[in-house]
């Protein structure tokens, strides 16, 4: 869940972190010493990583709202041609706000089902073309037709392999938009955090908590099996995903697509990857920190210009969902992304993997392009773009029917 426990105000300011080229070896504690076993991992390092990645990159993600309401926006009603059941749900926290959950299950089911969960980005009337389903009222939604995302999220597709597919739209947590993200960050800042404060929530991190308030409702429908949640998201909500599966084990799987910089590749960025002229290059977080501000927390912009300094690197977000199966999604021409980098991060993250489930990530070299890498850490790259596809989601299907059936 997402708590810390270790005070935030034990780790040192920015520029008095030491710089450290190499990556940060997750086995080894802030102080310096080493874990050794599964139950050291657990009691020590896994709660020390948790507070140091919310203090240092996304901010302190807030704590489960003392009040949660559960409001029906559109009824069951039958979708695809009777092969499932579509609803919308208001999920409302503490009286101040609240996201359209729409949840879409098989209707044949001879026991509860697995269930992806995913974030999108600009409403779920996108996902169906379906009038019940609420338009946000955020700009990019009004614009955005009914049903324009049907291949993008392929639903009817998992629907025939047996899983269910619940989505929410960002916007309904905080607005994607640098200008007016950070008066909506205020009401996310918790006790004894000032809004204005370095390890403040940023956007990421609230976003994550919506995947854990969707979750907080789907473990409780008849018709999903609470054991066999997994998240997704692409992009910046790619990142997200991955954030809160290390955050939250009630996630049984992590499918981050095309998440990049501040998700699953590195910060410490090769500098021949970082400094090329003239061809695409990956992305660093001088580059993510200006161009969105608003996702991460006033620490981690300060240490865009020397990732070095930060006392871990994304392999860390990785390990944290250990045992649980984490695939990395990518494409062939999204430099920009970093996928020879993304693979490095599960190659970093598998010692912690083989201390903890005796087995990680199973290829020292990054498979070949369209060959699904099927191991507890996944790792799939295809030809083409920075986009999410029915493709995608066939081999999403595959290597979730492995490790959640």
């Amino acid at each position: 869940m997402p708590t810390a426990a270790f005070a935030i105000d034990i780790f040192p300011e920015p520029a008095a972190l030491p710089a450290k080229p190499e990556l940060p070896d997750p086995l080894v504690m802030f102080d310096g010493s080493r874990i050794t076993t599964r139950d050291d991992w657990e009691a020590k390092r896994k709660p020390e990583l948790r507070a140091l990645v919310q203090h240092y990159e996304y901010g302190r993600i807030p704590a489960a709202p003392g009040k949660l309401e559960f409001r029906p926006l559109a009824e069951s009603r039958e979708i695809f041609g009777g092969k499932a059941t579509l609803r919308e749900i208001a999920v409302r926290w503490d009286d101040r706000g609240e996201m359209a959950l729409l949840v879409i299950v098989p209707t044949k089911r001879a026991k509860p089902v697995a269930c992806f969960v995913g974030l999108n980005f600009n409403g779920n009337h996108a996902l169906v073309n379906d009038e019940a389903v609420r338009i946000p009222p955020a700009a990019r939604s009004q614009e955005m037709p009914r049903g324009k995302e049907l291949e993008t999220w392929a639903v009817e597709q998992s629907i025939d392999r047996g899983y269910a597919v619940a989505s929410f739209f960002n916007g309904d947590v905080i607005p994607d938009d640098k200008a007016t993200a950070p008066e909506w960050l205020k009401a996310f800042a918790p006790p004894g955090i000032s809004p204005e404060a370095a390890n403040a929530p940023a956007t990421i991190a609230c976003w994550a908590w919506g995947f854990m308030r969707a979750v907080d409702y789907l473990a409780q429908q008849p018709e999903i099996d609470p054991k066999r949640i997994a998240v997704v998201g692409h992009s910046r909500n790619g990142k997200t995903a991955l954030l809160a599966a290390a955050m939250d084990e009630r996630i049984a799987l992590s499918i981050p697509s095309q998440a990049g910089c501040g998700g699953t590749s590195p910060a410490r960025v090769a500098p021949e990857l970082a400094k090329v002229t003239g061809r695409p290059r990956a992305e660093t977080p001088v580059d993510i920190t200006k161009g969105f501000p608003h996702w991460f927390c006033g620490n981690f912009k300060a240490l865009a210009a020397t990732p070095e300094k930060l006392p871990f690197d994304q392999h860390a977000l990785i390990a944290l969902c250990a045992p649980r199966p984490v695939l990395l999604s990518n494409a062939e021409e999204d430099i920009w992304a970093n996928p020879e980098g993304q693979f490095e991060m599960l190659r970093a993250a598998d010692p912690v993997y083989r201390l903890v489930a005796k087995e990680g990530c199973d290829a020292t070299a990054r498979p070949p392009s369209g060959q699904l890498l099927a191991s507890r850490l996944g790792y799939f790259i295809r030809p083409g773009k920075h986009s999410m596809t029915t493709a995608d989601w066939a081999v999403w299907l595959d290597y979730a029917d492995r490790w959640l059936k």
